[in-house]
């Protein structure tokens, strides 16, 4: 059995890693990987895949940065060209960026078995991109892979065929099991003189926050609010360093804080778990966090991870209340006492259930 998997963006490439290890574990299964190049910049895209053992990909498409209906519309036209050449059994997508909908798509007008991982996430905000994608996606998949109770509850209402719907658990839970002890910042905190849990660690990449020269505004104006022993590390996204540096405030924010490169995956769980309290606008981050057992403030006014909020793990947070929401931040727990987001073996699950769907 062939398995066609899509991916183009640093969080894909992490859920990827594992389940591509399933599938190596299986007899009779392959896999062609196809990374669309939506994340092209090495930082953001080479060291993911040598960091977790993914293997190069059959397919590089090399599209780039454009806008959202010129990215996903090369992406199709390329995609289509690779599925009519490789004819897969499946072809698995994940999350929901420009080439989830785009691979989606290609697969569901040729008639080619389609399976979503992180299917029924909802953050019921039609003006995130990702959302469309999300929806569209879940509407024509074969296969709906949930990672938590919550995401099959949304996609029992939207009125989806429960047969399509496995609740199998998250793949990036699995990756943050597999992956944390082989991360080593030491070396790293020692260069930037940082203590374990007395730094903060942001991330920012929504266009929500960046295209917004008023929010923009506002959460340098916190960071840089941040004073004392708590120093503030931030890597910075290519599109942040963009908006920042046409909004005038680059040089203020590498004046307040300790702004680096984007991090390779295995620096980023050795972080997260060493900070007192992560501030992000990413959904991976957001539960990396949770895994590790730190806190986390999240730059949104909706998540799709509601347990995180259920559990008091992670608070909304508006730019403006952000410095006064790290000097008191939500308490953590570890989401392996909480019995969530499948325990580790989502991954297994998912190739399990590819393989049996296959078989009937």
């Amino acid at each position: 059995m062939k398995i066609l998997t899509v991916v183009g963006a640093r969080p894909q490439f992490i859920k990827a890693a594992v389940v591509s290890q399933e599938i190596r574990l299986r007899p009779g299964l392959s896999e062609v990987l196809v990374h669309t190049g939506q994340h092209y910049d090495d930082s953001m895209s080479r060291i993911f895949f040598e960091q977790l053992g993914l293997a190069k990909p059959n397919y590089n498409l090399g599209v780039g940065s454009a806008s959202h209906g010129a990215q996903t519309g090369r992406m199709l036209e390329a995609l289509e060209t690779v599925l009519v050449a490789e004819r897969p059994d499946w072809v698995l997508v994940y999350g929901d960026t420009n080439s989830t909908l785009a691979g989606a798509l290609a697969a569901a007008k040729l008639g080619l078995p389609l399976a979503h991982v992180e299917a029924g996430l909802r953050s019921f905000q039609r003006a995130m991109p990702e959302e469309i994608n999300r929806v569209v996606t879940d509407r024509i998949s074969d296969l709906l892979f949930a990672p938590t109770n919550a995401a099959v509850r949304n996609l029992q209402n939207e009125g989806v065929d429960e047969k399509k719907v496995r609740l199998v658990g998250d793949v990036m839970f699995d990756a943050a099991l597999r992956y944390v002890e082989y991360s080593d910042v030491g070396p790293f905190m020692a260069r930037h003189d940082l203590q374990e849990k007395r730094f903060v660690l942001v991330t920012l990449h929504r266009a929500e926050n960046t295209d917004s020269r008023a929010r923009l505004s506002e959460i340098v104006d916190s960071l840089c609010g941040v004073g004392g022993a708590t120093k503030v590390v931030f890597p910075l996204h290519p599109r942040t360093k963009a908006a920042l540096d046409r909004e005038g405030l680059l040089d203020r924010v590498t004046a307040s804080t300790i702004c680096v490169e984007p991090l390779g995956y295995l620096d980023m769980l050795g972080l997260e778990r060493a900070a007192s309290v992560v501030v992000t606008d990413s959904g991976g981050v957001q539960k990396e966090a949770f895994f590790l057992g730190t806190s986390c403030l999240i730059l949104r006014p909706t998540t799709e991870w509601v347990e995180l909020l259920e559990l008091n793990c992670a608070r909304l947070c508006e730019p403006a209340d952000l410095a006064a929401a790290i000097a008191s931040p939500p308490q953590s727990q570890k989401a392996a006492a909480q019995g969530l987001f499948g325990g580790g073996a989502a991954s297994r699950r998912i190739v399990d259930a590819l393989m049996d769907a296959r078989a009937a």
